[in-house]
């Protein structure tokens, strides 16, 4: 059995903060880091994730509201700074257990309307497994 490398997560996301695994990235600050989608459903598709580790939405407190709301603060203006309309654009979180990674991610992706087929599947707007950032808010209280 070989010994994990040091520094090194078993989350890919914290590994990105990190700066263990190599990606470019788009926004940083000392709360989030933003990053292109792997996968991309769009022109434009970046994850919005926290610093810090937190699982998925479920996991969220009420003191992590503020937090919510800059995540999806700096998408907006990623989109904006990307002259794709806000209108044209889908903004959400995969719904536990329907997320690929255990670390809390807001997908910014626009524009919407150039989705193919599967995309529009995956991310489904208001669907039981993809949720708009409102209602997360809306869970926190």
């Amino acid at each position: 059995m070989s010994e994990p490398t040091p520094g090194v997560s078993p989350c890919v996301f914290c590994n990105i903060v990190n700066k263990v695994e190599r990606t470019e990235i788009l926004f940083e600050d000392d709360d989030i880091c933003v990053f292109p989608d792997i996968k991309p459903a769009s022109k434009l598709h970046v994850l919005v994730i926290p610093k810090r580790h937190i699982e998925d939405v479920k996991c969220l407190t009420p003191d992590d509201k503020e937090l919510i709301a800059k995540m999806l603060n700096v998408a907006r203006d990623l989109l904006s700074k990307s002259n794709l309309p806000l209108e044209d654009s889908r903004l959400g979180y995969h719904w536990p257990p329907f997320r690929s990674v255990r670390h809390l991610h807001l997908h910014a992706i626009a524009p919407a309307s150039e989705m193919g087929f599967i995309s529009r599947l995956i991310f489904k707007k208001d669907s039981y497994w993809f949720v708009s950032p409102e209602y997360v808010e809306s869970m926190l209280g």
